[in-house]
């Protein structure tokens, strides 16, 4: 049986990044050698990506959803949802703040639509975006499942990043998060497309949900690799007691320790797997501890997403319960960031797109 150092001391050889391994140090319980991992993917973060955190303010500018997922808060199902919309005025302000406030990046996400009236509504701001910010502001999006001509148009009306969640990599697993009607084949279709357009495509899974195995964990790992993902954004699952999947995962106050500490050591796996991908501390981690975006940035991660949102809305916007800084405004939560990072002795990117730089690698090598 090998041991964490010797798996730590060879993981730079391609060697040694085999499944057994990876699922080796996701299932290390003893605190220091979990410390001991985390010190690793962040030895690797700082080679391959450097120290700098680059700053993604995060506009959730819907809550209206076509879709039915048994694991969400804004699923179309759920009554006890208050639906709304935002103006586009009111996501052109958050953006004009953002870029104001030296943010390199805004995140556009919302429930998924699909109608004429939609697609026309998220071009004609993305390229408004663009405008306020005479093109300086980097722009990620996020709308589900789309055509491929809705995503060319996105594309060329200014997006150049998407995150598209595969939620997991084993379609059986998929099923049991979906109703019929929903196809793993289908999102994975959607992540190709995204791919083929030139976007920096984004994915991601939910740690520690009901069903799910270590395999599948590792499974998921290796599908990023494989996928040749650019950008990864994922989080300890948490429970919306509105939902059907909430039914499958009793005690959850009980395994809370547990889900924070398997989202960190997924985050610290990705970045010695993945290395030069941009990662996202997720604000899932803050919800089960006051530190836990830090500690995602310092188990590998370098992309922190803070709410811009106008107030009024984000209660209206909770995938899950209790979601962290609902009632922080941006300027608040701007300080705080600020504090958090400076904190664990990183940079912070300001204003700068903070591209991945696998997408740029890949480009450089496509265009010798």
């Amino acid at each position: 049986m090998r041991t964490l150092n010797q798996i730590l001391n060879k993981i730079d050889s391609e060697d040694e990044l085999t499944k057994d391994n990876f699922k080796f140090l996701l299932q290390l319980k003893n605190r220091g050698d979990i410390d001991l991992l985390f010190r690793k993917a962040y030895e690797i973060k700082q080679k391959y990506v450097g120290n700098k955190t680059y700053f993604r303010g995060i506009v959730e500018l819907s809550n209206i959803c076509r879709k039915d997922c048994y694991y969400c808060g804004i699923r179309r199902s759920n009554k006890n949802v208050n639906r709304f919309v935002l103006k586009e005025e009111q996501i052109l302000s958050a953006a004009k703040w953002a870029y104001e406030n030296n943010y390199g990046s805004v995140v556009l996400q919302s429930g998924e639509r699909n109608d004429k009236a939609f697609i026309e509504f998220i071009e004609k701001t993305l390229m408004e975006i663009k405008k306020l910010s005479d093109g300086e502001l980097g722009i990620t999006i996020s709308f589900g499942e789309q055509s491929y001509d809705t995503y060319k148009r996105w594309f060329e009306a200014g997006a150049h990043r998407y995150l598209l969640r595969i939620e997991t990599s084993n379609p059986e697993h998929y099923k049991k998060l979906h109703p019929p009607d929903h196809f793993f084949e289908e999102r994975l279709n959607c992540l190709k497309m995204i791919k083929d357009i030139g976007y920096q495509t984004g994915t991601g899974v939910m740690i520690g949900l009901p069903f799910q195995t270590v395999d599948d964990l590792v499974s998921d790992l290796f599908f990023f690799k494989e996928f040749d993902i650019d950008m990864l954004g994922m989080g300890p699952y948490l429970v919306n007691e509105d939902t059907p999947l909430a039914k499958e995962f009793l005690n959850f106050e009980e395994k809370k320790d547990e889900q924070y500490l398997l989202g960190l050591k997924m985050i610290a796996c990705a970045r010695i797997l993945l290395r030069d991908v941009n990662i996202a501390s997720t604000t899932a981690l803050q919800a089960l501890k006051y530190s836990g975006r830090e500690m995602g940035l310092l188990a590998g991660a370098n992309i922190i997403m803070p709410n811009i949102t106008p107030m009024e809305y984000r209660e209206a916007y909770q995938l899950y319960d209790n979601k962290p800084c609902i009632d922080d405004d941006a300027e608040l939560c701007l300080d705080c960031l600020k504090q958090r990072i400076y904190g664990i002795e990183s940079e912070i990117g300001y204003g700068e797109w903070g591209d991945s730089p696998h997408f740029k690698k890949k480009n450089l090598i496509n265009n010798i």
